[in-house]
């Protein structure tokens, strides 16, 4: 399995098996992580894994899940850094699918006191992972989600690459399985927009979740050899959408 695939059969995981992963997995994961550009490469990150076998962070385990191992986001409080996160951590969340292991995100669960800052970074998200009790996986139909014709305005006939594109983008994980995204789909490029919740702007964890979205997409781009460039167009952002709010646009390159 790689990435791409893991996009179809990867689910969210809330129970496990309080066993050690080996070290080997735990280095892979880091060098990974190293290598994972971001949305912004300007924006610095970092990670710091929890270990949690011996089962000691009870706080974690009432108001979060019970896992093996937490892996704590750092990051520079630039702008789009939530997003920038969501994007680097879904990979990750990804990249430990292919492993055999389960992931969540833990979007009410902070580090310890004192673990909130690392230098002039500070704390975005924890991600549960370690052996799933049950299965890891599931079939993207089984995946609750909204179909593409209630996400997606067609303007041209999408083509196969398209429709592959867009499936990922469908599947995205994201808080409370909200899925606020919404797609203007041309030929060779996808606007990407916010779906309004009452608000004026996007809140924390949905700009979060717009980074995990613009992961999938990314993935599969790189898996069929496609160059496509996430920008944000100046023409679009001031136009006025009803009900919805502009964030970039996926536009592929020739």
């Amino acid at each position: 399995m790689n990435l791409y695939e893991a996009i179809f059969l990867r689910k969210s995981v809330r129970n496990y098996e309080m066993e050690p992963v080996s070290g080997e997995i735990l280095q892979e994961m880091r060098e990974f992580y190293g290598e994972i550009e971001g949305l912004n490469p300007g924006i610095h990150t970092e990670i710091s894994i929890i270990d949690n076998t011996r089962g000691k962070n009870r706080m974690m385990h009432l108001f979060g899940v019970k896992a093996p191992y937490y892996l704590a986001f750092y990051s520079e409080e630039k702008d789009l850094a939530q997003m920038n996160a969501g994007y680097i951590l879904e990979q990750i969340a990804l990249f430990l699918c292919t492993k055999g292991l389960g992931t969540c995100f833990l979007g009410g669960i902070k580090p310890r006191m004192g673990n909130m800052r690392r230098g002039n970074m500070k704390f975005v998200i924890m991600l549960a992972f370690g052996k799933s009790r049950g299965s890891y996986t599931r079939k993207a139909v089984d995946a609750k989600r909204m179909d593409l014709k209630d996400l997606c305005v067609y303007k041209e006939v999408p083509r196969q690459w398209m429709k592959q594109l867009l499936e990922a983008a469908r599947l995205a994980p994201s808080s409370m399985n909200s899925q606020p995204w919404r797609f203007v789909v041309y030929d060779n490029r996808i606007h990407v927009f916010a779906k309004k919740h009452n608000m004026n702007h996007l809140g924390k964890f949905e700009e979060l979740n717009f980074g995990i979205m613009f992961s999938h997409l990314m993935v599969v781009a790189e898996e069929l050899w496609l160059d496509v460039d996430l920008i944000r167009l100046e023409d679009i952002t001031h136009k006025n959408f009803p009900n919805n709010q502009y964030i970039l646009s996926a536009i592929l390159r020739t």
